[in-house]
């Protein structure tokens, strides 16, 4: 998940171009970070060391990790730590970026500090979105927003869920605070009791689309396709409000849902206290729309 973070970073700052970056993220599902890059991460060999290594695999029929204990490199623990650590998100995307002669370690890690300072990341934030820990990583974007706790448990409860059930690749930016906002296509859920408020989801066609294909598994009629896809989404909208009422009801006595609705034509919604919260769903932006009844307000735009 970082290298979706990064990666985007790197195709606005035109380092890399979206063709490049689709190649960089399909080699990153299925690979296993190199032994040499990861003990050069983990600060236990250098990059000379590891390179002396690889050039005696091309004579030796040995495995990276027993040449490095030979060489007194490395020990058989770190070894063990280092196998552990394979499936790093953060590392997969590095070796990729390495691999394809896009950047050196050293280019890497200047473009990281420029990435931290460009997205007023902490050094927390970072390692959080290294780790493709989707518990770790959306706090990072709900951070020093006033908002309810109610919402910052939906939040999170949303993005496990879209991982769970839609696209374990998905990346959200920061949450805004808004009055107003216009929308091409809409499903919507009221939560009547327990904690009244209004639900959506909000985007495109394709957005929308991206939405429903990921969580149906299944294809749509063309000709029907966006009150098919809105159904869908109706349906995941649905399926996540009945898993966050569940736990709910672990403090509340009464909850009540409304039936979702959809809407496919341009509507403006406005509440006094609402909250957009970005999604990208197969690189399509998808708005996660969260506010209080009070004062909500839907109109055709």
């Amino acid at each position: 998940m970082f290298g979706i973070y990064f990666g985007k970073y790197l195709v606005d700052e035109k380092i890399i171009t979206p063709v490049q970056y689709d190649k960089l993220i399909e080699r990153t599902k299925n690979s296993k970070v190199q032994m040499g890059l990861l003990a050069v991460e983990m600060g236990l060999m250098d990059e000379d060391q590891t390179e002396e290594v690889n050039q005696i695999q091309q004579t030796e029929d040995k495995r990276f990790g027993d040449i490095a204990i030979e060489r007194g490199y490395l020990t058989e623990d770190d070894v063990t730590d280092i196998l552990e650590r394979q499936g790093d998100p953060y590392l997969l995307f590095i070796q990729a970026l390495v691999e394809e002669d896009i950047l050196t370690i050293e280019e890497i890690r200047e473009e990281l500090i420029v990435y931290r300072k460009t997205k007023e990341l902490t050094l927390s934030d970072l390692e959080a979105l290294k780790t493709g820990d989707v518990d770790r990583i959306t706090p990072v974007f709900i951070k020093n927003m006033d908002m309810p706790d109610a919402f910052r448990n939906y939040v999170m409860l949303t993005s496990r869920n879209i991982v769970r059930f839609v696209d374990r690749f998905f990346r959200m930016e920061r949450i805004e605070k808004i009055d107003e906002i216009t929308v091409p296509n809409l499903a919507l859920q009221r939560i009547s009791e327990g904690y009244p408020c209004y639900t959506a989801f909000a985007g495109t066609d394709a957005s929308i689309s991206a939405l429903a294909h990921g969580f149906a598994r299944t294809a749509f009629k063309v000709d029907d396709e966006i009150t098919c896809t809105l159904d869908a989404t109706k349906e995941f909208l649905n399926c996540n409000n009945g898993l966050f009422l569940t736990d709910l009801s672990k403090s509340q006595n009464r909850i009540n849902v409304e039936y979702p609705i959809t809407r496919d034509t341009q509507v403006t919604i406005s509440a006094n206290d609402m909250y957009r919260i970005p999604y990208y769903v197969s690189g399509m932006e998808l708005d996660l729309i969260l506010c209080k009844n009070a004062g909500f307000r839907m109109e055709d735009a």
